[in-house]
């Protein structure tokens, strides 16, 4: 009987003691840090836009289309709200140019591709000059790129 009253009033071992209070304090950290990654996740998004391609077609008589295709590499959706042509907005009389993409904002979701068609009648262009077109986004992003008129 004696031996078995000793049993009953020995508790758990020290070292038994620290591996649960171990144990339980990296299940809080692992806990903790999932957490903060979620938050972090909200505040980190990003917009990144990159034309993965741009080209000429036509000619002086009847305009040119520039053709060019948009990426949303980033995070974010994006919204393109302007297109300009050689620093100047692609609706502005100088330019003459319409769109072929609808209606301008256009928003473009993380990880989408969009194609764009812009027609030039201005007479001020000519064959072999260089064209800067530059995608701008609501988020005061710019993404130039050029191309030649053939």
């Amino acid at each position: 009987m004696t031996h078995l009253r000793r049993l009953n009033n020995k508790g758990i071992s020290p070292v038994i003691a620290t591996v649960i209070l171990v144990a339980v304090a990296i299940a809080i950290a692992i806990a903790v840090a999932f957490w903060m990654t979620g938050i972090i996740g909200l505040f980190t998004r990003f917009e990144k836009i990159e034309i993965t391609y741009i080209y000429a077609t036509g000619d002086q008589s009847s305009g040119w289309d520039i053709i060019f295709k948009v990426k949303n590499t980033g995070t974010a959706d994006a919204t393109i709200d302007n297109i300009f042509i050689n620093g100047k907005p692609y609706n502005d009389d100088s330019i003459g140019a319409t769109i072929s993409k609808g209606e301008i904002p256009y928003t473009l979701t993380a990880g989408h591709e969009a194609e764009f068609t812009v027609h030039i009648t201005h007479p001020t262009f000519n064959s072999g000059q260089s064209i800067e077109v530059k995608v701008h986004t609501a988020g005061g992003q710019e993404y130039p790129k050029l191309t030649n008129l053939p």
